[in-house]
């Protein structure tokens, strides 16, 4: 014990030692025994906290799993005063970490070590002098209040009210952050009454901070009611602050509004959400800043369970629709994401009336964020549709854009079609996109030869090995030979990777005379001699090095040896 606390309190090896040691603690603690450890090195702890933030921050981790090393839960109080110490530093993780460990050390606390340990440091960081032991008291009520008596449990309401009211911001935000955890904890009678109270004070706060916070946490304290209950209750504190904060000179207020309003729609249900919650989205969904329209926009499908398709389809398309065109780029990417979820359930007769024509506008916008999820938006919704209605509503407008003079909007149609192909299944593939693809081949830009080849590779196993021999090897041998080394490079990629299909699918075929295709990527003249040393004589090595023979799994076998 002599010489780690030498280790721990001189540091003579620096800061690392020190670290490691603190890191080392459980190892400590079974060395020294669970009596030695309660009354030595506990107290140690107790009074060493002056150091790096790092040890301090590694102890407070230590320390939330150190009950078996003492005892077990009977002598798990003899942890609590290192860890209060703790929460009254100043560095703000050291005392989260803290807080997380007196929570976990205190769910495992007997009922009478609570009521005699527990409550009492919790009254005391509350009452602390310094900001940062109220700061770390607001996160332990939840912990402490179901086990308290009851005059016990008014004091700690008047307490945690108290702290909704400190002089430091800090101590406000504290409490309207752990405010959904506290009142989880309350009985409903006092829910209705204190906690509310509360709640309407810290959504008042000259603090934006606080106000935010204190919006954060709305739709926590209303799922702690029943329905009835929390339409009668909460939803008009909710609709009082909502419209005061609709209208809040801070973007950020504004913008956890727009998150936490969607989350009420489900807990108010369909009339209140119609009457009361509703008109706030719309106005919100109008707010100058993004993220507020984006908060409403990710969340719609809340909503959607709660008053129905056809009201969102007449109250909120309006607005979605000019949304699609919003200035902001993640605004519209929000928007294209949930447009399958959107046309799934609006019907294909609505979808192509109203939303039909921003899907293909998508795919030329300026943004290459927008462009790529619009490529995956067209596949989503041909798998939604079918490929009839593909057919017909997304395929000709695609494919006229392959033409449209900027190079990347070519390359963003190559990146559809390989994402339609599979959907589409091989007769389309090769009667409407293969063409295209092939006549893209011919572009005078590298990087979309370079897709091209990317393309026809994804296409080698949808359509038949016959198309394949046909129309795209010849291709993809022209491109190996183009003068961008890129172009080669891929087209030489989907070779090799066509040969290898190939591969698989012929081998282990019997002893009935098959076709062979010699790998591209070897030299046609070094598989002649090979041929020759196998079977003594050259076999039938046509354009793309085909032979013939009766023991093909042989014959590929000693090949692969011998090149």
């Amino acid at each position: 014990m002599i010489r780690v606390e030498s280790s721990l309190r001189h540091g003579f090896f620096g800061f690392q030692l020190r670290l490691n040691s603190i890191r080392r603690l459980s190892t400590i603690a079974r060395a020294l025994g669970e009596e030695r450890t309660r009354k030595e090195l506990i107290p140690f702890l107790s009074e060493n906290n002056d150091d790096d933030d790092e040890v301090l921050l590694a102890m407070a981790e230590e320390l939330g799993v150190f009950i078996p090393y003492v005892g077990g839960v009977e002598y798990a109080n003899v942890l609590l005063p290192p860890l209060e110490t703790l929460c009254t530093v100043e560095e703000t993780c050291v005392r989260d970490k803290a807080v997380e460990s007196l929570c976990r050390i205190g769910a495992q606390m007997r009922e009478q070590d609570l009521v005699e340990y527990f409550i009492p440091l919790v009254k005391r960081l509350a009452a602390g002098e310094w900001f940062t032991a109220r700061v770390s008291s607001c996160g332990l009520f939840h912990i402490a209040y179901p086990s308290a008596p009851e005059t016990s449990k008014t004091e700690l309401r008047t307490i945690y009210g108290q702290l909704c009211q400190d002089d430091m911001p800090m101590v406000r935000r504290s409490a309207a952050t752990n405010l959904g955890k506290f009142a989880a904890t309350v009985e409903a009678a006092h829910l209705k009454t204190d906690i509310m109270s509360i709640f309407e004070d810290l959504t008042q706060d000259d603090q934006d901070s606080v106000r935010l916070l204190a919006v954060e946490g709305c739709a926590a304290l209303g799922k702690l009611l029943e329905p009835q209950d929390c339409v009668a209750h909460i939803l008009p504190v909710i609709v009082s602050f909502s419209q005061e904060l609709s209208t809040d000179s801070s973007q950020h207020v504004r913008s956890a509004l727009a998150s936490v309003i969607m989350g009420m729609a489900p807990v108010l249900g369909k009339d209140a959400t119609i009457e009361q919650l509703l008109p706030i989205f719309l106005s919100l969904l109008k707010d100058e800043f993004p993220d507020v329209r984006l908060n409403i926009i990710s969340k719609l499908d809340q909503v959607n369970q709660v008053i129905g398709i056809d009201l969102l389809s007449q109250s909120l398309l309006p607005a979605i629709v000019e949304l699609a065109e919003d200035r902001h780029w993640r605004v519209r990417l929000a928007i294209i994401e949930y447009i399958p979820l959107l046309a799934s359930q609006l019907g294909v007769g609505f979808f192509d009336d109203k939303l039909g024509a921003l899907c293909m506008q998508w795919l030329k916008d300026k943004v290459y964020a927008i462009r790529d999820a619009a490529a995956n938006n067209v596949k989503r919704l041909a798998e939604e549709f079918g490929p009839d209605w593909a057919m017909q509503h997304i395929i000709p407008q695609v494919l006229d854009m392959i033409n449209n003079q900027h190079y990347l909007y070519r390359m963003t149609i190559l990146h559809a079609i390989s994402l339609l192909a599979p959907v589409m299944g091989p007769e389309i593939t090769c009667s409407k996109l293969l063409p295209v693809v092939i006549n893209a081949s011919k572009d005078r830009v590298a990087n979309i030869k370079f897709n091209v080849a990317k393309v026809l590779q994804s296409l080698i196993p949808i359509v038949d090995q016959s198309v394949v021999e046909k129309t795209i090897r010849p291709c993809l041998v022209e491109l190996s030979e183009d003068p961008d080394v890129d172009v080669r490079f891929f087209s030489t990629q989907a070779l090799q990777s066509s040969d290898q299909i190939q591969l698989k699918s012929r081998r282990g075929y019997g002893t009935s005379a098959e076709c062979y295709f010699l790998p591209s990527s070897c030299k046609l003249e070094h598989h002649r001699e090979n041929v020759v040393k196998l079977f003594g004589a050259p076999m039938a090595l046509e354009n793309y090095g085909t032979f013939r023979t009766n023991d093909l799994g042989d014959v590929v076998n000693r090949l692969m040896q011998t090149c």
